[in-house]
């Protein structure tokens, strides 16, 4: 099975600072990792409710969870907090390695117990993984329980068979979290979330210093870490936003690091001495989310027009560059089961007569939402240029983080520019944000699924999409996969995959050990840097 490129890097980015002075820019001492990256998504630090791709990679570093995957050994799922597991026809049980949360608590079977049981209490978008596969607030406490001390059960739903299970709970949403420490801090049955929002209570290689929003995250080693203290002693990310200023930085050594930089800025780097660059494969999507549930993007015609309307080439040569290649499949095209990319080029002439067949030929308004970031800013103004073409008056409206992905979820937009991972290197874990709706009502509040959001109700996705998720036989589920990609492109989809996405980055090439992550879950226990420029 073909999965992620070699090389991952999962966007994360740290940049150095004193804790008691100020941050001077200067060539970065051995022991401490500097990256500049935009913290503009990080809205909070609960494991079990920041789900934002620099969120994670924070959160990577002070969590454990039961297992994890990297780009060694094909993906395999790896121990972590869990040394070993046994796989039954019902469930899985996990088994304990001694460890250590920072607060000096040891790590238990109740810890893991309360983490997803808080996971899917708080009904945070965080959860949906887990709730589209059976795990309920109603059911939760019957499927997940301590046999002890060290060993942790785990029961299968209809929903999830083995791999997708072990999967996810490599994400990040199912971070163990010190249990002891945090219903210290729980105010009005919140489990704990207004506190850690703000602060940790984890078992992972490093611990949170200090945050402050849209300015930096200083972590510091843990020198008691159950597999060996960091070789970095000091970690921190920068808000860095400004691709010019990060170039600059990482050119004069002031950063090791920089992953938010423009197209044009990466290849700045391209053969220059001292530099690498690379590309993390995230198995996600650029997409164009629209709201299904507003005339006229609740008829399929102008949903048809629409992806006929945008220069999807165009915009990956002049604009996406190393941050994406055109593709309008959810199943990135190296994916085994991938199906062939449909013939959704710019044709202005087709999506002219499509909006007239549905009863728009002068066009019409929209306003198009993004986050302010590269390269998503540039996307939304080529799509306004495009869909110009076929008659249509978009107006971009930008916005930090926190307003736009709130504007999202709660399905206040006409169309929006969000992006997506894959909670797992296959083409179920890759398609699974196109076509998952349980429940498209107001009243259901699925607002952790791409699809509701859109408010596109697609009852015979979804029940395939289930399924699919639950066949054991993989010549049939291999079937059901091809299906669904059909099916998903015959649907006139509400929300349109544009670009597979990629994360690039520069590195200065005195640091190694550095491999990014898929899920955006990065660590840099193991990152080391030689000494001098």
């Amino acid at each position: 099975m073909k999965h992620f490129s070699k090389h991952l890097l999962a966007g994360a980015a740290f940049a150095l600072m004193s804790a008691v002075s100020p941050l001077a820019f200067a060539a970065t001492p051995d022991d401490q990792l500097v990256i500049g990256t935009s913290l503009a998504q990080v809205l909070s630090l609960d494991p079990q409710q920041g789900t934002e791709v620099k969120t994670q990679e924070i959160l990577a570093n002070i969590y454990d969870r039961l297992v994890e995957f990297s780009s060694e050994d094909n993906y395999a799922v790896r121990p972590q907090l869990a040394e070993s597991w046994d796989i039954d026809d019902t469930g899985i049980t996990f088994h304990l390695r001694d460890a250590k949360f920072t607060s000096g608590n040891p790590v238990r079977a109740q810890d893991v117990v309360y983490s997803l049981v808080r996971l899917i209490k708080l009904d945070q978008s965080a959860a949906a993984s887990f709730k589209n596969a059976g795990y309920t607030a109603d059911r939760i406490e019957s499927l997940v329980t301590a046999v002890d001390d060290k060993t942790v059960r785990i029961e299968m739903t209809d929903g999830v068979i083995p791999e997708s299970l072990l999967y996810r709970l490599t994400m990040g949403t199912a971070s163990v979290v010190d249990s002891v420490e945090v219903q210290k801090h729980v105010v009005n049955d919140d489990y704990g979330n207004e506190w850690l929002r703000t602060n940790a209570a984890g078992s992972g290689p490093f611990t949170l210093r200090r945050w402050t929003p849209n300015d930096i995250v200083l972590l510091e080693a843990n020198a008691d870490y159950w597999d060996g203290a960091p070789a970095m002693r000091r970690v921190a990310m920068r808000h860095a936003p400004e691709s010019q200023a990060a170039r600059l930085m990482l050119e004069r050594g002031d950063i090791d690091i920089a992953n938010a930089l423009t197209a044009p800025d990466v290849l700045v780097f391209d053969g220059k001495e001292g530099f690498e660059i690379g590309q993390s494969k995230t198995g996600g999507f650029y997409a164009l989310a629209m709201n299904a549930g507003r005339e006229p993007l609740s008829n399929p015609l102008v949903r048809q027009a629409i992806a006929y309307g945008i220069d999807y080439e165009g915009i990956a040569n002049t604009i996406l560059g190393p941050y994406g290649r055109a593709r309008n499949v959810p199943v990135p095209e190296d994916f085994e089961g991938a199906i062939a990319n449909p013939d959704w080029s710019f044709q202005p002439e087709k999506a002219r007569a499509l909006l007239a067949e549905a009863g728009y030929p002068n066009g019409f308004d929209l306003t198009i939402k993004t986050i302010s970031q590269t390269p998503r800013v540039d996307m939304a103004t080529a799509i306004q240029a495009s869909l110009s073409e076929i008659g249509l008056n978009v107006r971009v409206q930008q916005g930090n983080g926190s307003d736009i992905v709130a504007a999202h979820r709660a399905r206040d937009f006409d169309l929006l520019i969000p992006q997506t991972g894959a909670f797992m290197p296959t083409a179920l874990g890759s398609i699974d944000n196109y076509v998952t709706n349980p429940d498209n009502s107001l009243e259901a509040n699925n607002a952790g699924n791409f699809v509701w959001r859109s408010d596109w109700d697609i009852p015979e996705l979804n029940a395939l999409r289930n399924e699919a998720n639950g066949e054991r036989d993989d010549a049939r589920r291999a079937e059901l996969i091809k299906e669904i990609q059909e099916l998903f492109l015959a649907s006139s989809p509400a929300v349109i995959p544009m670009f597979e996405r990629f994360e690039p980055y520069v590195i200065n090439a005195k640091v190694q050990g550095y491999e990014g992550h898929p899920l955006s879950l990065t660590r840099l226990e193991d990152v080391t840097k030689s000494s001098g420029n």
